[in-house]
């Protein structure tokens, strides 16, 4: 599955102010039984979403019709526990774009980078900062500019740095895997190797 290209964002917020969000109640285990992408986001916090007589929620944040946006703001320590790649990807499929703590697993953010989603990691500071703006206003933007970047709360003008590893930052930008990337250099590639040659 291709990559979405990625240059920045403006995007209303949901916030999901919970910490050591781990990967099985990302997506629960019963669900990775498929090997593709695709349809994971219907599963994305199935346990939290849904009651066990499978009927929503009210008062879970994705069920709240109050809230929306490509933007997903959770607590501190986000995507620990088990590898699974089907977090990014449930995340992804359900149509967030941007994932935003203020501490990340290692293994999720990876995974992340790998399938498009793009983890945005901030200052304690600035993430209660942004809960309490969409607290009081569930239509607050932020724009995530991965060029620069930089993360803004539009409504503050409140803005914050964030790393990205240089290399997935240009796959991003230019909706590249790493195959895509590879191809985009073969010229460089067959110029090294023909060099090798002679």
């Amino acid at each position: 599955m291709p990559i979405d290209k990625f240059i920045s964002l403006r995007s209303a917020c949901v916030p999901l102010p919970v910490e050591n969000v781990d990967t099985d109640q990302i997506i629960p285990a019963r669900f990775l039984k498929a090997t593709t992408r695709d349809g994971f986001g219907d599963n994305l916090f199935r346990d939290w979403r849904y009651d066990k007589q499978n009927q929503p929620v009210a008062d879970f944040i994705l069920n709240d019709p109050k809230y929306s946006g490509r933007i997903l703001v959770g607590g501190k320590n986000f995507g620990s526990g088990s590898s699974r790649e089907h977090a990014a990807w449930a995340i992804h499929d359900f149509g967030f774009k941007v994932v935003v703590s203020s501490f990340f697993a290692d293994i999720f953010k990876n995974n992340a980078l790998n399938n498009g989603l793009l983890p945005v990691q901030v200052s304690e500071k600035f993430l209660a900062a942004l809960f309490s703006a969409i607290g009081k206003n569930p239509a607050t933007e932020v724009e995530v500019d991965l060029e620069t970047q930089t993360i803004t709360l539009l409504e503050t003008g409140d803005s914050e740095s964030f790393d990205i590893n240089p290399y997935k930052k240009k796959c991003l930008i230019n909706g590249y895997d790493d195959i895509d990337y590879l191809l985009s250099i073969k010229d460089k590639i067959e110029a090294f190797e023909t060099g090798r040659e002679n």
